[in-house]
């Protein structure tokens, strides 16, 4: 609460709307600082009927907190609605309007948005307040509120924002540490403060247009649901005609399609046992081919391994035969060069001793021309003559 508020309230209730499962219950238990409402993620929500809790702060003042079935599912009927706002008998000192930062809004939600905003008129938003649960996601994001509106926000929810006067504020459900809670509740209760003061401390006790809203939205949800159900009546009804219609008009055609598929199934299946009958045949000839071939190819096999070994003996025989021949050859042109290189040396023997014979009758005729010509020198010298 604000030191600076002179008016001191005995007691204040808070209402808590919005839809389920945008953490209504979560946030009515962070404000009385206990868990006095179920509250978990539910598709078809935990609140199923209004319940008042409250808390006394230190300085004695009574917060009085009512938690409400989901007032935009419209699912738990007029009676209980209102049996909420009766709840509330010396008025309503903040409307607190719960949005979830981890919700995306679809289009029937906008438009849920847009009639609240239609019916209650400026005078219940002037005690409006929108509490955006979901503080943890934001901040383990490293987000703000800011950064949500500008990410995710849809225009319906700025509208109302601006409608009333921007008061809203971030509660993070999930902590567990006292000076925060402490914190965001003291925010919440100060925005509250700030009403009382705009109001001159009168509550909001009029709930004429509140119901007038929940009537119209129900009748609203009613027509929808009757446009559905003719829809679906319509549908209905067009398919039972359809099918008498092929009862009486393609009964009698579709029997004779079946008379006729019938008797072409019939035409089908003969033709197939006469291929059948023909494959057989057919394989039964190849079958007799493919044995006969094999036989013929054994025969060749056969006779090719015959004649392998014959051909192969006889080429034995043939390269016996002429590594004999080589032998034999070999033998006898060692023998000739053997017998030629004693003919050479017998004849390097003769030629040499026939050389010398000759260098010695060549000795001999020098010998005898030498002693000729001296003859003749010394019969010059005696013959007077010459």
């Amino acid at each position: 609460m604000s030191d600076d508020t002179e008016l001191n309230y005995p007691s204040q209730t808070l209402v808590l709307l919005g839809w389920t499962g945008h953490g209504k219950s979560a946030t009515g238990n962070s404000i009385l600082g206990r868990k006095a409402f179920k509250s978990r993620a539910s598709s078809s929500g935990v609140t199923t009927s209004c319940q008042l809790e409250r808390t006394v702060l230190k300085d004695g003042q009574i917060i009085n907190v009512i938690d409400t079935p989901g007032l935009f599912d419209f699912s738990s009927g007029m009676e209980l609605i209102k049996k909420c706002l009766k709840l509330a008998r010396d008025g309503i000192h903040a409307i607190l309007v719960v949005f979830s930062v981890r919700s995306h809004f679809s289009q029937q939600q906008e438009t849920e948005l847009r009639s609240f905003q239609n019916f209650f008129g400026s005078k219940v938003t002037d005690y409006m307040i929108v509490v955006f649960s979901g503080g943890d996601e934001l901040e383990a994001n490293d987000e703000t509120l800011e950064d949500y509106f500008g990410r995710e926000c849809p225009q319906p929810l700025k509208e109302i924002l601006t409608l009333c006067h921007n008061r809203y504020l971030l509660f993070d459900n999930k902590t567990r540490d006292r000076t925060e809670k402490a914190e965001q509740t003291h925010q919440l209760l100060s925005l509250v403060d700030s009403i009382m003061l705009q109001h001159r401390g009168q509550p909001y006790t009029d709930d004429t247009s509140i119901e007038l809203w929940v009537e119209s939205t129900l009748k609203e949800f009613t027509s929808r649901l009757e446009q559905k159900l003719a829809v679906e009546q319509a549908a209905r009804l067009e398919a039972e005609n359809n099918v008498q219609r092929i009862s009486n008009d393609l009964f009698p055609k579709l029997v004779a399609q079946l008379e006729e598929a019938k008797e072409e199934t019939d035409k089908l299946r003969k033709q197939l046992a006469e291929v059948e009958l023909k494959l057989k045949e057919a394989t039964s000839r190849l079958e007799q081919k493919l044995a006969e071939e094999q036989l013929a190819r054994l025969e060749v096999e056969k006779n090719a391994l015959k004649m392998s070994n014959d051909v192969t003996l006889k080429l034995a025989a043939q390269q016996e035969e002429a590594a004999k021949m080589s032998n034999d050859l070999t033998l006898k042109l060692a023998t000739q060069q053997e017998e030629a290189l004693k003919m050479s040396n017998d004849l390097t023997i003769k030629l040499a001793a026939q050389q010398q014979e000759a260098k010695k009758e060549s000795d001999m005729i020098c010998k005898r021309l030498v002693e000729v010509v001296e003859n003749t020198t010394k019969g010059r010298q005696k013959c007077p003559f010459l």
